[in-house]
Formats: structure tokens, sequence, C-alpha cells
């Protein structure tokens, strides 16, 4: 099960799979599933007619996620992309997928380590392989060794439509944040975030306190 955003990186994901699916050289079955909400607009009908022209199935679940938000709650986007994660599993679960393919790629990952570093006080990031104990289901990040100029680049030369969220509840201010501090970091360079990326598998547990 892939999960289709309608973002360029779930897009290039996409494409991905119906390029190995249509070599043949191995065996399996994947279906794109968008997470619709009450607030965002529909997934484009062009994106759509491209997935057809990849010979991929879309199947798209409406949730009401302003109605689950609890009393005296804020809604914001760590909500919406809880209740999106969790519909996606229970979807997997119910149509019998063991695994969920998600778009975060190589920038996520590390802002997400600088996210947690700077604001929890620990070193944990999104990981490219996450089996749940509870569940006979495993995330996947395939493209967790693609940096974003990279998809940028593929989703401009081959015209992608790529939609992003642009909700009244949005509060990215700590991915913005991280975002720049990681192009600080690296100056913007691939081969730095490559190797950064390679720390995380790569510790010193003895060199560390």
């Amino acid at each position: 099960l892939v999960g289709a955003s309608g973002g360029k990186d779930s897009t290039a994901l996409i494409e991905y799979f119906a390029n190995r699916k249509k070599q043949g050289r191995e065996n399996f079955d994947f279906t794109a599933v968008h997470i619709a909400s009450d607030f965002a607009p529909p997934i484009d009908t062009r994106l759509v007619e491209l997935f057809k022209s990849w010979n991929v199935e879309l199947v798209v679940v409406n949730v009401d996620v302003l109605g689950r938000l609890k009393e005296n709650k804020k809604m914001n986007c760590w909500w919406c992309s809880t209740q999106r994660r969790t519909e996606l599993n229970n979807y997997a679960l119910e149509h019998g997928y063991n695994k969920i393919a998600l778009g975060h790629h190589m920038d996520d990952i590390l802002e997400t380590l600088l996210m947690n570093a700077l604001s929890k006080g620990e070193l944990s990031t999104m990981i490219p392989r996450l089996r749940y104990e509870k569940y006979p289901v495993t995330v996947i990040r395939p493209l967790c060794f693609a940096d974003v100029d990279s998809i940028i680049a593929h989703a401009s030369a081959n015209h992608y439509i790529s939609v992003t969220c642009t909700c009244n509840y949005q509060d990215n201010s700590s991915r913005k944040k991280a975002r720049s501090r990681l192009e600080a970091l690296t100056n913007g360079s691939a081969q730095e975030k490559r190797k950064l990326f390679d720390a995380l598998r790569n510790v010193k547990r003895d060199y560390l306190p």
C-alpha cells in the first residue's frame, strides 16, 4: 500500500513502484491510497489520470479529521497526519497488505533528526523500515536515499501535478526551522546530507556520553 498525498514525493514513489511492477522481475502488488479529509481539496483529477497511465489503482478514503478532534483541543498538522496514518494502517490491515510505503525522503529524515535533538534532547528520527510490534504491517520509506532536490528535479522534468496542503490549520514553523538549519549545516550539499544520513547507521557508542 502506497500513501498518495498528491505531492511530488508520493507521486515519485508511486512512479517508482509502477516501474518496478512493469519490469516484472519481482512478484508483488500495490495500491495507491489517498486519505481525503473534510477540509482539504480533493486530489487533482490530472494526477488520477497520470496514475491510470502508469496502470496504478487509486483508492480514496474519506476521513472526518475535524470530527475526531477532542473537545478543547486545537487542530494542527500533527493531529491530521496521525488520523491519516491511522486510516492507512486500518486499510492495510483490512485488505491484507503487509507493507505501507510512505514518501518521506532523506531531507525529511534529517530534519526530523534535528527537530528531535534540539527540542526533545534525543537522537531519533523516522527510520526507513519500521515493523509494528502489534500489527503484521511494516512501514517502509524507499525514498530515504533521495534528497529533496533530486525529487524536485525529477518532478519538474516529468511535469508532475503536485498539490501541497494549504489548509488554515497549518503550523509548520518547527519543520521550516529544521529545514533551514539542515540547509545551513550542509550548505545544501547532497553529498553532505548523505554523510549525515550514513552517520545515523555508523554510531560509535563508546565515543558518546
